[in-house]
């Protein structure tokens, strides 16, 4: 019997039979599971809690989604967890629940966003990236960061617009974008009829949530180079931050190479350091939410 060639040996996937990336992804897959059935408990518990708890319940449901939209889901949207495509449906649908957004939608603004690494208009007044720092400030400067942060959810395109720019190219991908978002109405429209203080209570939470994450992408942008590749992030290297937000700190190595797993960012800025010095790369000492705080960002001109 010949001996097998090299290339006739079948590969190890490194994540198994189940992950395709990585073993390690089981982390962020249990914690979309873990987030989707703390919300479920949430629910349930409603009627034993007092309002204090009610409201405490609030504040970690919007933390939740600010956190989940940039580790769990952020990472979700490069690498897909499983080799299963139902698998993997059935996680987008769960993102979807938890964070009140499409995951489908999220992915696709979320890649416009990597297509203009938040560039400056042009000469219409246009970016490519939808949620650029730049595309309501002025004279090349970045919007301030109360405005970015608290108005940014209102400026996001509707989910029929965003589903008809999909279409455009991928009506399948559009068709999944749609059935995620009817398939949201429907839950949380149930969970209204038969708790309907619950969900008027989380609206408040859920714009804080997700202008947590638009505080979130401020700093991880705020004084990079949006024109150089290497250095169209900022990054915050806090061991305790990434470790909570699966190394969603090394933010300009990500934008320079996004489809680097989560578990290499550590080795992806080994391999790059010299040419980050070299570009100028922007670091901040404290994590992205908490971006205020560090001197130098703060001394970075936004327009007025």
């Amino acid at each position: 019997m010949r001996e097998l060639m090299a290339s006739e040996i079948p590969r190890r996937r490194a994540g198994g039979r189940l992950f395709r990336y990585s073993a390690w992804d089981a982390v962020p897959a249990v914690l979309v599971y873990l987030h989707l059935a703390l919300l479920l408990a949430f629910f349930l518990a409603w009627p034993a809690l007092g309002w204090p708890a009610r409201l405490l319940g609030g504040v970690l449901y919007a933390a939740a989604i600010g956190w989940n939209q940039d580790s769990v889901s952020h990472n979700f949207i490069h690498n897909p967890f499983f080799v299963s495509k139902t698998l993997n449906r059935l996680t987008e649908l769960a993102l979807t629940l938890e964070n009140g957004v499409p995951q489908t939608m999220y992915r696709y603004v979320h890649m416009r966003h990597h297509a203009g690494n938040s560039d400056r208009p042009d000469a219409q007044g246009q970016t490519v990236d939808p949620i650029s720092l730049y595309r309501h400030g002025a004279d090349g400067k970045a919007e301030p960061m109360l405005s970015y942060v608290f108005m940014g959810f209102w400026r996001d395109d509707g989910p029929f617009t965003v589903a008809r720019e999909i279409g455009r190219k991928r009506p399948d991908e559009a068709r999944r974008a749609l059935q995620e978002f009817w398939v949201m109405v429907a839950v949380y429209g149930v969970l209204a009829l038969i708790r309907w203080e619950f969900v008027a209570v989380l609206a408040p939470f859920y714009y804080l949530g997700q202008s947590l994450s638009f505080l979130i992408a401020y700093y991880e942008h705020l004084g990079a180079q949006p024109e150089v590749p290497i250095a169209a992030g900022v990054s915050a290297y806090g061991p305790l931050y990434n470790l909570a937000f699966l190394n969603n700190g090394y933010h300009a190595e990500h934008h320079f190479r996004p489809k680097q797993h989560w578990t290499r960012m550590k080795a992806l800025r080994s391999e790059i350091l010299a040419e980050q010095q070299a570009a100028g790369v922007r670091v901040i000492g404290p994590a992205h939410f908490l971006g205020f705080l560090d001197k130098a960002a703060r001394s970075v001109p936004t327009a007025r």
